[in-house]
């Protein structure tokens, strides 16, 4: 059972997303506009948030913006009827690891919960914690933090995720199509341009470390370079 803060205007799709997630076990506690949603985050710990866009009050991406400046673990999943690039790669932008497209299936929302716990169970059974050193730069994969000298950099899951397949398989082209499946768990369009997102994000964090390089090999996938 995990406790999930849902946050979703819509009368009718809220009661349906929380009474299925109830039915799995799940402690759901539903808000219905943003700042209801950080009012009912700020009171106690939760697994995942599930997040719509379109919201009154606060919207989606301004609830997680504000969600990351105190918590940069707790998985984000966007709920977004909108079908331009523009606005889901936005939402990746201010924090979000994952979104669903509306409409959409209980089994597939599921799925992308599912992702995100499976993932909360195994970071919390690695003991002792897992670091990995690599160029002149350390990764603590249970913890979620990237040290270069006097420098900490705390990630979310997914720039975790991403940091530890490419550290794992250094030196290697990784192509997008495998990084999206394992990852994502699917290769589509907007998945790979998220991707992309994700890799800008993460060149940032390295680039002090002159042994690193994140190189793209254009349409193909991308090889994490150490050099001595």
């Amino acid at each position: 059972m995990a406790k999930i803060l849902l946050a979703e205007d819509d009368e009718n799709l809220g009661f349906m997303i929380e009474d299925n997630l109830q039915t799995l076990g799940h402690d759901v506690r539903w808000s219905k506009d943003g700042i209801q949603a950080i009012e009912e985050f700020q009171k106690g710990s939760f697994e995942i948030c599930v997040l719509d866009v379109m919201m009154p009050k606060m919207d989606g991406f301004e609830l997680a913006a504000k969600i990351r400046e105190v918590d940069n673990f707790i998985p984000i999943l966007f709920l977004t009827a909108k079908s331009q690039e523009s606005d889901r790669l936005s939402g990746f932008e201010v924090g979000g690891d994952d979104y669903v497209a509306k409409p959409f299936s209980m089994k597939e929302l599921e799925y992308r919960i599912n992702v995100f716990l499976r993932r909360n169970i195994s970071k919390d059974k690695t003991q002792p914690t897992q670091k990995l050193d690599f160029g002149q730069s350390t990764f603590d994969e249970k913890n979620l933090i990237y040290t270069y000298q006097d420098h900490r950099q705390s990630l979310t899951q997914m720039e975790g995720s991403l940091l530890s397949l490419l550290i794992r398989n250094k030196n290697e082209l990784l192509k997008r199509e495998v990084i999206l499946e394992t990852i994502w768990g699917e290769n589509d369009y907007f998945k790979g341009r998220s991707l992309d997102v994700f890799i800008t994000r993460l060149r940032k964090y390295l680039k002090e470390d002159s042994t690193l390089e994140i190189r793209n090999h254009h349409g193909v996938g991308f090889c994490l370079i150490i050099s001595d």
